[in-house]
């Protein structure tokens, strides 16, 4: 049976070890090949099963719903500096030279019509404020989904996990500014700026390189945000780079290389979808490179167990992850048993009352 359909209330938040338990590898090389030979099989396994690929739809309904209005956000940010029409202009020319021309042709419209419209003074801080409740469904999205990866209930309250996400949200949206930015400084647009504050060429053509590594760092870092911090579970020491979102980063670059390389040269969406080609293929991308995230979550929840069961820690069934907060499972746990309760008297009662019957001295012995 797989571990995700077990009961999570078999693990005992309270009695889980500590996340950085002496006991466990400290590092990939220091765990064994048979225990990668079963990280490998329940990795796969368990992707199927938590249902990844459903998920991952889900999040792509959410990536849609999130997209305009974080870049809205991102753009609005940029534009206190003055820097908010140029940063448009910028990124979409470079955009077009990747994406499809079917998918362009489609998109830029759109995204012309909505980053160059103004918010000025108030309309500007609603703008925002939407933006981040719109862009945060997606950082919620994927926190439950890391919930049934890690085979946790959500324990935080309303507030606390609110509170959380929409930090995470906001922190998000700055390293997506960052991100702009490095890409508006480029080709001719760094090459006029180097000239201005008198940078040479070779500041320039180093800058060239440096930004490529300063825009992997933050695709990295998001990465590493959204695998450490959305889940209801206290992981071990905050890493960088975990051997899931290694595996995620590398092979979302590959597939979506291969994809766009496959809809450029093979593919001919317009035959079957017409005018919402461009739509298509990008829904089918945003869930490619989704459905890849959710793997490498699976990958380090594996790598997890794995670490865990070389430890000698009863990992077969459960993570042994403490929960970062249980009130609100706690909650929904008693709830769920008074509604069996309820349930049960009404079977016994023919369905005359919710109310358990006063037990007379006969009817405590059936019981």
């Amino acid at each position: 049976m797989s571990h995700s359909s077990r009961d999570n209330t078999e693990n005992d938040p309270a009695d889980a070890p500590h996340p950085e338990d002496d006991r466990k590898p400290d590092s990939p090389a220091e765990i064994t090949k048979p225990t990668w030979k079963y990280i490998l099989r329940t990795t796969i396994r368990e992707f199927s099963a938590d249902g990844c690929t459903d998920l991952a739809a889900g999040l792509t309904y959410r990536t849609v719903l999130s997209i305009f209005p974080a870049l809205i956000a991102v753009v609005s940010v940029l534009s206190l500096f003055g820097q908010g029409g140029g940063t448009v202009t910028a990124v979409l020319d470079q955009a077009e030279g990747i994406v499809p021309s079917d998918t362009w042709g489609t998109v830029r419209p759109a995204l012309e019509s909505v980053l160059t419209a103004p918010a000025p003074g108030l309309g500007l801080i609603l703008g925002l404020l939407i933006a981040l409740w719109s862009a945060s469904g997606y950082v919620k999205a994927f926190g439950r989904a890391m919930n049934i990866i890690h085979e946790v209930p959500e324990g935080r309250g309303g507030i606390k996990l609110n509170v959380q996400m929409y930090l995470l949200t906001a922190l998000i949206l700055v390293l997506g500014a960052v991100a702009l930015m490095i890409l508006v400084l480029s080709g001719p647009v760094a090459e006029a700026v180097g000239n201005v504050i008198g940078l040479g060429s070779t500041a320039i053509t180093v800058w060239s390189i440096a930004q490529w590594f300063i825009l992997a760092f933050v695709v990295v870092f998001v990465v590493a945000l959204l695998y450490y911090a959305t889940p209801n579970v206290k992981q071990p020491k905050f890493r960088w780079v975990s051997v899931g979102a290694l595996i995620a980063i590398v092979v979302a670059v590959l597939a979506s290389v291969g994809f766009f390389f496959y809809v450029s040269n093979f593919g001919n969406y317009n035959a079957t979808y017409g005018a919402l080609a461009g739509v298509i293929i990008l829904l089918l991308w945003i869930y490619i490179v989704n459905a890849i995230l959710l793997f490498g979550a699976e990958v380090d929840s594996e790598v997890e167990r794995g670490r865990e069961l070389q430890a000698g820690m009863p990992a077969e069934e459960n993570l042994q992850l403490p929960a970062r907060d249980t009130k609100a499972s706690d909650k929904k746990a008693q709830k769920h048993q008074e509604d069996v309760e309820r349930a049960r008297n009404l079977r016994r009662s023919a369905g005359r009352s919710q109310d358990a019957p006063a037990a007379g001295p006969d009817e405590a012995v059936r019981r």
